[in-house]
């Protein structure tokens, strides 16, 4: 069976040689970006240029599986101090709603989590969490709105040890990764953590939207210089969204997808798992 984003390219070249320009076309149009695409096209090259349209899907299914790592361990509660997540992204990916969910996703395994309010700048920000703590049932830090962030992170830290609390998400404001000083407001929060811990935060995790496509790699580029990301949440991937964008934010930047969210329901969010994205995602 051929990646979803290839079906049609597949149909339509099934009596004769595959067409370069038409298989380019379905690989840039799944956002798998430049740079992937041209990866793709030359290993489907060394298979022959009649190459048919079934084996050179069978080649695309195979080198993205090779870029995609399988599912690493879940991240663990450290033994004597929070484990600290900083959600990140731009405006609209669904950053909050993503914060929420991951704490749901931890609760569920039966670790206590702590969220953080640490986007004062968005209207109704604070109360779009709260609202989600509620309905999950767990608590919430918040500051007040034009608030220091940094500095709510650094209490919510001192709360979370005290307490002995294994979670610590820190949800931080929107901001465009092309706006510098933005970009160093999200640096300050990281150096302002590791005041706590040299080791924190743990986990630097930028909300993607499926939808993005290729802007998705600008963006991750840009918040990985500013505070190392460790992994993806990609979102919206009940939508028209092809997913495509991990495959290229791992090619080029080496970040791994580590959850993504698939509808608004608080479980419709899960652990990345390659071979269940391929298979029914792309």
């Amino acid at each position: 069976m051929p990646l979803k984003f290839l079906q049609k390219f597949v149909a339509q070249y099934s009596a004769g040689p595959a067409d370069w320009d038409a298989l380019e076309e379905a690989l840039l149009r799944a956002d798998l970006g430049v740079s992937m695409t041209t990866h793709i096209l030359e290993a489907v090259r060394k298979r022959g240029l009649d190459v048919n349209a079934q084996t050179a899907a069978e080649v695309c299914r195979e080198e993205i599986l090779k870029v995609l790592p399988p599912a690493g361990p879940p991240p663990m509660p450290l033994p004597d101090r929070p484990s600290v997540v900083l959600v990140v992204g731009v405006n609209g990916t669904g950053k909050t709603t993503s914060s929420a969910k991951l704490a749901r996703w931890f609760t569920s395994g039966g670790f206590g989590c702590l969220l953080v309010a640490a986007d004062t700048f968005r209207a109704a920000a604070i109360e779009q969490l709260e609202a989600w703590g509620k309905r999950l049932d767990i608590e919430v830090l918040k500051g007040q709105y034009g608030g220091d962030s940094a500095a709510l992170c650094f209490d919510a830290w001192n709360s979370a040890h005290r307490r002995k609390i294994p979670y610590l998400i820190c949800d931080t404001a929107g901001r465009l990764h092309t706006k510098s000083n933005l970009m160093q407001e999200l640096s300050k929060v990281k150096r302002t953590i590791g005041k706590h811990d040299p080791t924190a935060p743990r986990e630097c995790l930028l909300v993607v939207d499926a939808t993005t496509g290729s802007n998705a790699i600008v963006q991750a580029k840009e918040f990985h210089e500013a505070v190392g990301l460790t992994g993806i949440i990609l979102t919206k991937l009940d939508g028209s969204g092809k997913g495509g964008a991990a495959v290229a934010i791992q090619h080029e930047l080496g970040i791994p997808t580590r959850f993504i969210g698939t509808g608004e329901k608080p479980e419709d969010f899960a652990a990345f798992d390659r071979d269940t994205f391929v298979n029914t995602i792309l």
